[in-house]
């Protein structure tokens, strides 16, 4: 019982975390988000389509980085452009620290921005595949044609417009995946998906010379399934990484071995000074063509995943450096159906989050599939073939703070 009453909704603590949260960080990147070692530092990564509650802005607004997803606003403001906005200023005006990332795929068109009337102008702006068909990704959205320059001079436009506004911190680029490896190529003329990864690269370009200084530039980048370095050569260009589908198997590789890729890739990124926003999930994983997001099957009460908890945090606790940010997540809607959250984590804070961790002692060690390390006021053991960690919780003695 002690555990569930401890995931209760955190109304109670929020003015303490949001004040935590607004004190000012010494020495480093003033772009990048506060940062401590005080407690585990967490990401939220979040989606709703009508407008937040102040309980779930007090809420959102004691994370030092967050991204607002596609569909933010779209009902209560009557675009995602605009619903994320409003949302941000909302944030801003409990927490001014804050980051907040503006959402946009550089591939899949999903509707609801405001500027869609301009693109519509645009000749052929969406892949064709040899049947003629353009609801190409999942056989449901479209996909940019990113080989026309006036298709990417409108996603560049329209996302240095939004990114303009005081109250955005920056751009969260998601799809890079399909538009970096082979995906849709099969089904597209041949060359036409050679033309399309030059014109993503070109985008890419472009936004990092016409974003403002002073914004941050995050991409769905590190993925050990996907490429051979995991994505690390790319990351030149960004400010750091988001990380999903950790634990989703792709190709021949097994999943212990992608973890295992997974976790040096994440460690040379943090230490290279890169941030680091990784979701990890309860749920089993649900991935495949059809869905969207990094999807998990329904959890149905947090009580019974504990043990679940404590493996994710110590896979993000082997990895992480300054700037690394954890959100553990079971989907990342907090749409309502009938009175119910679709997700059960939003609100919530496991007890794990408000415990002393200091900082780490040290690099991570690894013994063949076991990794351990020590941080200040916990030691960390993780068996990747068991999915299973350990969190040793120090006492303020054996921390050597003392009787405190």
């Amino acid at each position: 019982m002690c555990f569930l009453r401890m995931i209760a909704i955190v109304t109670a603590v929020l003015g303490a975390a949001c004040a935590l949260a607004a004190e000012p960080m010494p020495a480093g990147d003033q772009r990048f988000p506060d940062f401590s070692w005080d407690t585990i530092p967490l990401y939220m990564h979040v989606r709703k389509a009508t407008a937040f509650t102040d309980e779930e802005l007090d809420y959102l607004s004691s994370f030092p980085l967050i991204t607002l997803e596609k569909t933010t606003g779209l009902r209560s403001s009557g675009s995602t452009d605009q619903g994320t906005i409003v949302a941000a200023e909302a944030i801003k005006d409990r927490n001014p620290r804050a980051k907040v990332l503006f959402y946009r795929n550089v591939l899949v068109h999903y509707g609801g921005y405001s500027f869609d009337g301009r693109l519509s102008q645009i000749p052929n702006p969406f892949l064709v595949d040899m049947r003629g068909k353009t609801q190409l990704v999942r056989n449901a959205a479209e996909a940019y044609d990113l080989s026309n320059p006036e298709v990417v001079a409108w996603w560049v436009d329209t996302a240095l417009e939004v990114c303009g506004h005081d109250a955005i911190d920056g751009l969260f680029l998601d799809g890079n995946i399909k538009a970096l490896t082979p995906y849709l190529s099969r089904q597209l003329p041949p060359g036409k998906k050679e033309a399309v990864t030059a014109g993503y690269h070109d985008m890419v370009r472009r936004i990092c010379v016409g974003t403002p200084k002073s914004d941050l530039l995050i991409a769905n980048m590190i993925r050990a399934g996907y490429f051979p370095d995991a994505g690390l050569g790319y990351l030149e260009s960004f400010d750091g990484s988001y990380i999903e589908g950790f634990d989703v198997v792709v190709g021949k590789a097994t999943e212990t071995e992608l973890l295992a890729k997974g976790i040096a890739a994440f460690q040379q990124a943090a230490r290279d000074g890169k941030i680091v926003a990784m979701t990890l999930g309860l749920g089993e994983s649900v991935a495949d063509a059809t869905k969207i997001d990094d999807t998990r099957t329904r959890v149905d009460g947090l009580l019974a995943m504990e043990e679940r908890v404590n493996y994710l945090i110590g896979l993000f606790l082997i990895c992480a450096e300054q700037y690394s940010y954890l959100y553990v997540h079971d989907g990342y809607s907090a749409e309502f159906h009938r009175g119910e959250c679709q997700s059960k984590v939003w609100l919530k804070r496991f007890p794990q989050y408000d415990k002393p961790l200091g900082p780490p002692l040290g690099p991570a060690t690894r013994n063949g599939l076991v990794y351990s390390r020590r941080f200040k006021h916990v030691n960390v053991l993780v068996d990747l073939e068991k999915k299973q960690a350990r969190l040793d919780w120090l006492t303020p003695r054996e921390a050597g703070e003392g009787d405190q």
